[in-house]
């Protein structure tokens, strides 16, 4: 019995022996991964380099010792929705009947300090709250990441390391002029902040001090919520003249090279597929577009491109200089689409 026992506890210790010896092979780094350093290493390198740029010790400090590497956030951004999404299946969803409801409410209980924001920076007030309403559901839901943690956690991962790191040397930025506290400063994994979804880098460009407190305050304050958006769009080139598209039948046969499709949204890409295809509101009716009752579109001297969000077959929509400058906002046909839809929708019990 002894010598059973004895061999069962030598057979144990040798395979424990075994193991240990495999997970320390298994865990020692590749030679192709010898390169990346590990986090805690990336963030004492990344401390030096914020101290050896001039940022003060006492901001320094504090912001090194709360980084945290979050594998979600590496995981979010690896992994974002690649399903096809069709406009019809999306607008549903981020124009909801709740989401009308509620922001025809915040319009009408921000009505006088929306008008008051919207005549300073020439925004119409009803874009302001549809994109308050797309972008945090009126503040409601911001993310709760430390922003500094997820820009570095970001960066470490290397995909985008150097705009990841700008973006957080404009968080430290942020931090030094008081706006937020390191606690309060929460966002999405993406780094983008408060109710108006602010990347650091957008904050340090747009945001405004709505209240006159001496503070940007993006999370709490709702004057400087609106007041940073309405900047936004008017630097961007907003005309509140004019609305930001509408929605068009095509005649029959409808050439659609003369369209923006689905397609690459690269920057200098989209923009050249603009200035193809836009021309004035005549020359539309001239090819036969229409408004969806069937008559002819409006006879104002405005230059519109046409987009077809899903392709050839789709829904198509003229888009007016607004447009292009929420797509300034968010790359993307689809939501830019919601937020006009949105701001239609707020206003449209007045009209009606």
């Amino acid at each position: 019995m002894f010598r059973l026992t004895f061999n069962t506890l030598f057979q144990a210790r040798c395979r424990s022996l075994i193991f240990a010896a495999s997970a320390a092979i298994f865990s020692l780094p590749l030679l192709a991964d010898d390169s990346k350093p590990a986090f805690i290493d990336y963030v004492a390198t990344l401390k030096q380099e914020a101290l050896s740029k001039g940022y003060a010790p006492e901001l320094v400090e504090p912001v090194f010792a709360s980084l945290q590497y979050h594998e979600r956030v590496v995981s979010a951004d690896k992994s974002q929705p690649e399903f096809v999404e069709t406009l019809s299946t999306y607008l549903p969803k981020r124009v909801s009947e709740t989401r009308i409801r509620m922001a025809r409410e915040r319009y009408q209980q921000h009505l006088p300090q929306l008008q008051a924001i919207g005549q300073k920076y020439g925004v119409q007030p009803r874009f302001i709250v549809a994109l308050w309403g797309l972008e945090s559901s009126f503040g409601r839901i911001m993310g709760s990441y430390s922003v500094p943690s997820a820009l570095v956690t970001l960066a470490y991962d290397g995909r985008r390391e150097t705009f990841f790191k700008q973006e957080f040397y404009h968080a430290l930025d942020i931090l030094a002029q008081g706006h937020i506290s390191l606690d309060n400063m929460k966002g999405s994994w993406a780094g983008a902040m408060g109710q108006s979804q602010f990347m650091p880098s957008s904050f340090m460009a747009y945001a405004q001090d709505g209240d006159g407190d001496g503070k940007k305050d993006i999370w709490t304050n709702q004057l400087d919520v609106f007041a940073s958006i309405a900047n936004y769009l008017k630097q961007q080139g907003w005309d509140n003249s004019k609305t930001w598209g509408r929605e068009v039948l095509l005649p029959k046969d409808f050439d659609a090279s003369h369209a923006i499709a689905r397609g690459s949204l690269q920057r200098s890409e989209w923009l050249g597929r603009w200035a193809q295809s836009e021309r004035s509101l005549a020359d539309w009716n001239h090819l036969g577009l229409q408004r969806l009752n069937k008559t002819a579109l409006p006879q104002r001297d405005i230059n519109a491109a046409l987009v077809l969000p899903d392709g050839e077959g789709g829904r198509a929509f003229l888009a007016y200089d607004n447009y292009k400058v929420l797509m300034h906002w968010n790359r993307s046909y689809y939501f830019v689409t919601s937020v006009g839809y949105l701001a239609d929708l707020i206003v449209a019990a007045e009209s009606s």
